[in-house]
């Protein structure tokens, strides 16, 4: 039996429900995003639950678990979620890890401690493919232990795999919400092939690149007011008009930029009328 949490007014309340069947996600790569359910054992500081799901949400993960958390339902937590209160909604709270596995086909414990005896250890970025790939069969999980203590070395050898944040040797000390996030980006970026898609409301800065109509008569322009101010003697041209078509060739222009460029040449003209 698990507990599903509801906000209400910024309070968090749990109604009694049994934990989800086990169901095979679809093979897009938001459906085994899907699939990957983060478990949070023994959080001591409700926050990080809160930054957790925050970060679960901005790399479109969903499932969020928690094992004995020492403050939950709390206000921090909706507090540090900032607008990913859907995720704390629909966490599932648990007394084990046998709960918070349930149903799952595979779990990786995340663990910056190398152990002599667990499951093989693998840097996030390589696991991340691998994870994905089973969560296209069924649940994965991935196990976060305690601020202090981490997980202990029962919990990591119930899992089939360890994963770890390359971090500095001298300084492997690493905030419970931000390697979520790690682990969470590292699985973004896999599902989508290294490019994840981006939406943007602003108004594109590029425009079409110009035609090969409008580039010559940008030239043509060019020199015959290179002419009329005497900068170009068309006798003795040189190599200034190949050099400068040169220059521009490696602008590969826009037709936004032409018509600034023909729009100066335009105002020079005039001033000399």
């Amino acid at each position: 039996m698990v507990l599903r949490a509801r906000v209400v007014s910024g309070i968090v309340y749990f109604n009694m429900k049994q934990p989800p069947a086990s169901h095979s996600p679809p093979l897009s790569a938001a459906g085994t995003l899907a699939g990957i359910r983060i478990v949070l054992s023994h959080t001591s500081h409700p926050g990080n639950i809160g930054a957790a799901a925050r970060a679960m949400k901005t790399m479109g993960l969903s499932q969020l678990t928690l094992i004995n958390p020492k403050s939950f339902p709390d206000a921090e937590a909706v507090a540090r979620a900032v607008g990913a209160d859907d995720i704390l909604l629909g966490a599932s709270v648990c007394s084990s890890l046998d709960e918070a596995l349930a149903g799952t086909v595979f779990a990786a414990a995340v663990s910056a401690r190398q152990r002599s005896l667990g499951p093989l250890p693998l840097p996030a970025r390589a696991a991340a493919p691998e994870l994905l790939a089973l969560a296209a069969a069924g649940e994965v999980a991935l196990v976060f232990g305690n601020e202090t203590a981490g997980l202990s070395n029962a919990d990591v050898q119930r899992c089939q795999r360890t994963i770890f944040i390359p971090t500095n040797p001298e300084y492997t000390s690493l905030n419970l919400g931000a390697a979520v996030q790690l682990l969470c980006y590292e699985l973004r970026l896999a599902a989508f092939d290294g490019q994840p898609p981006v939406l943007s409301k602003t108004v594109p800065f590029t425009s079409p690149r110009a035609s090969n109509e409008d580039v010559e008569r940008f030239y043509a322009h060019l020199e015959r007011l290179m002419i009329a101010t005497d900068f170009l003697d068309p006798r003795q041209p040189k190599r200034l008009l190949p050099k400068l078509r040169r220059l521009f060739a490696r602008a590969e222009l826009e037709r936004d930029e032409i018509n600034i460029l023909r729009g100066i040449l335009d105002a020079a003209e005039k001033k000399m009328r």
